[in-house]
């Protein structure tokens, strides 16, 4: 049986307030339940860790970014970059994080074992870290966040992150409250998945049949972490709130030196910069290069830029007939002048790409690959001997039997990087007979469209895709995953697969990097996205929020640490 320990909490009561205020109401009979507990916690935890006399505590620190905390809190199916870092650095914990050079290091997990042969891992938990509810964190929390995200009914997005893993609960044993031992089989990088995958309560969502935890409002209405920050409010598209956990470790750094955090949705990159410059935000996550110079020439900020982990495509769905056709891929990959769209667009801060490994990579090895280069002659050709033609005289092509060679290209609102390239691409695949219509969407719309199986509701998508540092493609283009969230192409090669497989099972760098360039070169003759870029990672930050690491990491890899200049408060 699991322990059960709740401090302080009996005898609730319905009132709401705290150090931030009052709390998101909802009349959810979940969140009425849960909130009250988690009042009383941070009232007692308040109570039993005064803040310490030091000039760094205190103050709120307002970050600003386009988009929404899409699916909020719920570490077992969302999708979106942002949100996981809130979930690994922010509301939750993860078993283990990374050091500035990429080296795994204790965090939930005080320490792990690997067995002789590979086959089990065994995580040893820290005893000091308790759900902003009251209840102890332990090894039932990640025997249950295991077992959920192996399963095929919560759909996890990432699910590729486990395919060297036994799955379910035969995967999983918990030997005691502290220790639980994960089953695998032996591959490389196999403790990156407790890097990214936050651990999630089981006293709360343990009973909750696994294929409706994408619509429970543990996500967004009323999440229960254990991370150094406690959510305390969200207003749908404009904001999240979280406050300082007074009960986070100690050894771990107690808790937060900001009293509150801010998230503000501001969907249009213009007002983020407004907004930056008139200190109504203290972070700008991704301005634009095209405003990078203003940032500089503030004194009052500072642009950070850094190399990064992801990349900008053009997403292609091959379930459309005009894009079925690996030569059709092509032909407007090589009718897209990417060179020129790049230095118009990153103004120095970033790199054209042919295939999504990143530079950090072991394989990246961009000069030892073919590459689409800009030849709308090329491009017309192959279009041509694909059976495309303008048979009609207006000026756009059609197959044999009428179909015009016409496509929307969605981005979402507020990207005018992204807009750009729709913009420009139209243009220049005119050129070659192609007609392109830009389309933009509400971020949070766009990922359901793009992201459920069900639906599929574009034809190409201008979208950034950040690579975990265990790069693994199978959850975009391997034919098993063809149903799966992140199968935007629907393409299937079975090449592409056997490379894939190959690539995860193999240890030797040497090998891997043989099996990597074998299988970029397949995927370049397979074009299932137009790889745009590599852009530098920018954001602006006010002088006064002292102490910030942002790195490949991420932008909230060290956001308990930051503190506010005491003379700007």
């Amino acid at each position: 049986m699991r322990k059960v320990l709740i401090l302080g909490v009996a005898s609730l009561t319905a009132g709401c307030g705290g150090e931030g205020g009052q709390r998101t109401a909802s009349n959810d009979p979940f969140c009425q339940a849960v909130l009250p507990a988690v009042e009383a916690f941070m009232a007692e935890s308040r109570a039993r860790n005064p803040t310490p006399d030091d000039p760094r505590y205190g103050g709120t620190l307002v970050i600003g970014s386009i988009g929404e905390l899409a699916d909020g809190m719920n570490a077992a199916i969302s999708t979106d970059y942002s949100t996981t870092q809130h979930q690994q650095f922010v509301n939750l914990m993860t078993l283990i994080d990374y050091d500035p050079e990429g080296n795994a290091r204790p965090y939930l997990a005080e320490s792990w074992d690997v067995a002789p042969d590979g086959t089990e891992i065994t995580f040893h938990l820290r005893r000091d870290v308790f759900w902003h509810d009251g209840e102890q964190t332990d090894a039932y929390d990640v025997a249950f966040t295991y077992e959920t995200v192996t399963d095929p009914l919560t759909a996890y997005p990432n699910a590729a992150f486990w395919d060297n893993y036994v799955k379910g609960p035969n995967g999983v044993a918990v030997v005691d409250d502290f220790t639980v031992v994960i089953r695998l089989e032996p591959h490389a990088e196999f403790l990156d998945p407790f890097r990214s995958a936050a651990i999630l309560p089981e006293h709360l969502l343990g009973d909750v049949p696994r294929d409706q935890l994408r619509v429970h409002p543990y996500g967004t209405q009323c999440p229960v972490g254990n991370g150094p920050f406690v959510f305390a409010e969200h207003r749908p598209q404009d904001r999240w709130l979280f406050e300082a956990n007074p009960a986070f470790p100690d050894a771990l750094g107690g808790r937060p030196f900001v009293d509150r955090y801010v998230y503000r949705i501001i969907p249009e990159q213009t007002t983020l910069l407004t907004e930056l410059l008139t200190e109504n935000i203290d972070v700008y996550i991704s301005p634009g290069p095209d405003q990078a110079q203003t940032i500089i020439d503030n004194p009052n900020l500072e642009l950070r830029s850094y190399p990064f982990r992801n990349y900008i495509l053009v997403g292609w769905n091959s379930r459309r007939p005009q894009l079925a056709d690996a030569r059709v891929r092509r032909a407007i990959t090589m009718g897209t002048n990417r060179a020129e769209i790049v230095e118009a667009i990153l103004r120095g801060y970033g790199t054209v790409a042919h295939t999504g490994v990143p530079a950090f990579h072991f394989a990246h090895s961009p000069e030892a690959l073919p590459r689409l280069r800009y030849d709308p002659e090329r491009a017309r050709a192959l279009l041509d001997e694909a059976g495309w033609r303008d048979r009609d005289g207006d000026g756009v092509r059609e197959s044999a039997d009428g179909t015009r060679l016409s496509f929307s290209i969605k981005y979402n609102t507020g990207n005018q990087q992204r807009q750009d390239i729709a913009e420009i691409m139209q243009s220049q695949l005119a050129a070659i007979g192609v007609e392109a219509q830009p389309q933009v969407v509400e971020w949070a719309t766009l990922l359901q469209q793009i992201n459920t199986p069900e639906l599929r509701d574009f034809d190409g998508v201008i979208i950034g895709w950040v690579a975990e540092f265990k790069v693994d493609d199978t959850d975009l283009f391997h034919s098993e995953r063809i149903d799966q969230p992140y199968a935007w192409s629907g393409t299937q090669n079975p090449e592409i697969d056997r490379l894939l497989d190959a690539i995860s099972i193999t240890v030797d760098r040497s090998e891997a990097t043989n099996l990597w360039l074998e299988y970029q070169r397949v995927l370049i003759e397979e074009q299932p996205y137009t790889y745009f870029y590599f852009p530098d990672r920018l954001d602006g930050v006010n002088r006064r929020v002292v102490d910030v690491v942002m790195d490949a990491r991420g932008e909230w890899v060290n956001i308990k640490d930051w503190y506010l200049d005491p003379s700007s408060r």
